[in-house]
């Protein structure tokens, strides 16, 4: 077996491996509620990271445990700023090499790290690290973004294994951090040295295909008062009250922002492409002063095209103008630090083989038709179609709330997905029966 479309596998060998996926479905959903488990917040991947390496051992792959070295990617032109201490990020690749290379080689790629949980009394079925299944889904914070993901990689190399199966091709399982607020996780595999010719990542996506995503921007903006006692509050300037202004400034801002949707291919349609968030707030010292500072942690689309750089000197010199004439903030304007994604959107190009790959392995899995979509959220995607010029499917699992409370992903879904990729490795990659002697 050959890198053939899988429209030429057999119809023996594609049921063979869906039924292999139902084979160790129950396996895989044990081995998702366990990563579940892990409280894997930005800074504290590596327990779940760890964890990981050491199964992927058990499993007969070489593994390489690296931590991501700032150093090593700071040039980069996809670099996010960061100003955390990176000593626990650790990403984790494992390869698989075949006998004899056949078919064209394949990154499957999932990030570990997941978003804070917010307050706990507010997970009704079932608190954010202990998973749960109630009917068709697993409940838990990052089950669906994007444990399950990583889960159906895995389980779709081990379903062709059972069969007596693997790759003719080479194939890296990677594992990285960051993806929820940097990308500097995926862009550090890739300065590393790991390509391929191409890439599929599971990020929750109700099984369809992600065709355009956007940028986006993180930006700290601080803004300064001046500190009375309230008694004398007029004669004070109040920064967060000041805080206000600035957020209204860019709201307005990002509505110019959405009228260029119809420069854009692909965002033409979209309701509202660009979305700005002010995701955390906090300032002043003391109930009865006047607040002399006020911080805010803020989030924004930006257009797949769009330089960073352009974009972030936009918002500056549009809140230098905007404010100008402001009583207070215009002698004192709010100072802004980019302190996280920098990153690009990116377009993934139709009709390419990947794509047609996928299409059939899709409709195999499902008897549906595969569908495209544009998402104005970030995806570590665009480190593989820009910097790597490789094409990139971001195909997962239907999901509910993620991010929010009670997160839940699909067990159909999952299901449907894992056989989906596994026969799209089937036939990008190739087969070759497994033999005596082989890692795996």
């Amino acid at each position: 077996m050959t890198d053939t479309p899988s429209s030429l596998l057999s119809e023996e060998l594609n049921k063979a491996i869906l039924q292999s996926v139902e084979d160790g479905f129950s396996e895989q959903i044990d081995f998702t509620s366990d990563m579940i488990r892990f409280p894997s917040l930005r800074g504290k991947e590596r327990p779940a990271q760890e964890w990981l390496a050491d199964d992927l051992k058990k499993r007969g792959y070489p593994v390489d445990s690296f931590v991501v070295d700032v150093e090593k990617i700071h040039d980069h032109p996809g670099f996010s700023p960061v100003n955390i201490d990176y000593s626990d990020a650790l990403n984790v690749v494992a390869t698989h090499t075949p006998r004899e290379t056949k078919g064209k080689s394949l990154i499957l790629n999932g990030h570990m790290d997941v978003v804070p949980e917010g307050p706990l009394d507010m997970w009704e079925v079932s608190p954010p690290y202990e998973p749960k299944v109630v009917g068709d889904w697993l409940y838990g914070r990052g089950g669906g973004d994007m444990k399950a993901g990583i889960a159906a990689n895995i389980f779709a190399l081990e379903a062709l294994k059972r069969i007596g199966y693997q790759p003719a091709a080479k194939v890296h399982i990677q594992s990285v951090v960051e993806e929820e607020c940097t990308g500097n996780g995926a862009l550090a595999c890739l300065v590393e040295g790991y390509t391929a010719d191409a890439a599929i990542i599971p990020e929750p996506e109700d099984e369809q295909l992600v065709r355009a995503n956007c940028g986006v921007l993180w930006f700290e903006v601080m803004v300064s008062g001046h500190p009375v006692h309230v008694r004398e509050a007029g004669t004070g300037a109040n920064a967060i009250e000041a805080s206000f202004r600035v957020i209204e400034s860019l709201k307005q801002m990002t509505e110019e922002w959405n009228a260029e949707k119809v420069n854009y291919r692909y965002f033409e349609e979209l309701e509202h492409p660009i979305n700005f968030n002010v995701g955390q707030i906090e300032g002043g010292d003391w109930a009865s002063s006047v607040p002399a500072w006020c911080k805010m942690q803020c989030r924004i689309a930006i257009y797949p095209g769009d330089a960073p750089k352009d974009r972030a000197k936009q918002i500056e010199e549009h809140l230098a103008k905007d404010l100008a004439g402001d009583s207070f903030l215009g002698n004192r304007p709010p100072q802004i630090t980019w302190n996280g994604f920098f990153a690009r959107g990116y377009v993934l190009e139709e009709n390419t083989e990947a794509e047609k790959a996928l299409a059939v392995a899709h409709r195999r899995a499902t008897n549906k038709e595969l569908t495209s979509f544009v998402t104005p959220g970030y995806l570590d995607a665009r480190v593989f179609v820009i910097y790597a010029d490789m094409p990139c499917l971001v195909y997962g699992p239907v999901t509910e709330s993620i991010h929010g409370f009670d997160e839940r992903v699909s067990l159909s879904s999952i299901k449907r997905v894992t056989g989906a990729i596994a026969l799209f490795i089937a036939s990008w990659c190739g087969l070759e029966k497994i033999e005596a002697g082989d890692a795996k």
